[in-house]
């Protein structure tokens, strides 16, 4: 099914999927670097519970890149906002992973009681009032820069991802959404990743300069922030200040997960998912 499109406050062009299910509405937010239909596996086991709806976020799958390519996460959250009143949803569950987690955070502070209840696997928020310098996510920038970005075909892609970490360990069909729906055809044949480099090197620099630890006291509705057992940054120590500031937080942790935990074992994190949401039948 081909997206929806909605536009930004600040004029990006977003692509809004649906993943299917039947129930309450959810909207799915995905992780730096990928896109909605990563997602598939997860929203389909949700889908007994749950219609799951998923956009994707500025500079990544098909939709838009601001026009200045300032990516200030704040973006993010308006991106989050743009899709729950594109999509006409009152009052969604929003479940999301890492970056989609700390955009889903800063939607719901920027606008409170938009969504009913909030799951947020190892969301990118330090715990600090004071955020730290953009140097703290060097490494992962100088990663971004150097990531190969074209490929012979999709074939080639989907068989480098499948031989080395951490995409090896992906379900089998979250990886072939990455490759399907994450490159753009080029003239002569060839494939390029939709989200650039340099777009997500810019992305990784203003991860930890955002607000949403300051304002989490703002968010109302209840809010899992769940981590994996296996991370090694991620730890429930680590995540703990902010479920301590949250009105209604708690603290999941998934034994033998790590960070890319809804794409290697989405199965597993949609049960969590239930189990904290616990929302009624359809």
């Amino acid at each position: 099914m081909p997206p929806t499109r909605a536009t930004t406050p600040d004029g990006v062009t977003l692509a809004l999927h649906d993943l299917g299910g039947g129930g309450p509405p959810a909207l799915l937010v995905h992780a730096t670097g990928f896109h909605a239909r990563v997602l598939r596996p997860l929203a389909r086991r949700l889908g007994d519970r749950f219609h799951c709806l998923a956009p994707d976020l500025r500079g990544h799958g098909e939709s838009g890149v601001p026009a200045d390519l300032d990516f200030d996460w704040v973006g993010f959250g308006n991106d989050v906002l743009t899709a729950v009143e594109a999509l006409g949803l009152e009052g969604p569950v929003g479940i999301g992973h890492s970056c989609g987690g700390a955009a889903l955070l800063l939607a719901e502070e920027a606008r409170p009681g938009t969504f009913s209840s909030l799951y947020c696997f190892e969301p990118i928020v330090f715990p600090s009032d004071d955020p730290p310098s953009p140097d703290l996510a060097a490494p992962l920038a100088k990663r971004a820069r150097q990531r190969r970005e074209i490929f012979a075909s999709r074939e080639e892609a989907y068989a480098n991802y499948a031989s080395k970490p951490p995409l090896e360990s992906f379900d089998p069909e979250a990886l072939a959404a990455y490759v399907e729906f994450g490159f753009e055809d080029l003239p002569d044949g060839t494939v390029r990743l939709r989200c650039k480099g340099e777009n997500e090197a810019r992305i990784y620099e203003n991860g930890f300069c955002h607000p949403a630890f300051a304002r989490l006291g703002a968010i109302g509705c209840p809010v899992v922030i769940a981590c994996g057992g296996e991370s090694h940054d991620f730890t429930p120590a680590a995540l703990e200040p902010l479920v301590e500031r949250l009105v209604d937080g708690q603290l999941a942790v998934l034994p033998g997960l790590g960070h890319f935990g809804p794409l290697e074992q989405p199965g597993i994190v949609a049960e969590s998912v239930i189990r904290a949401l616990d929302p009624p039948p359809a």
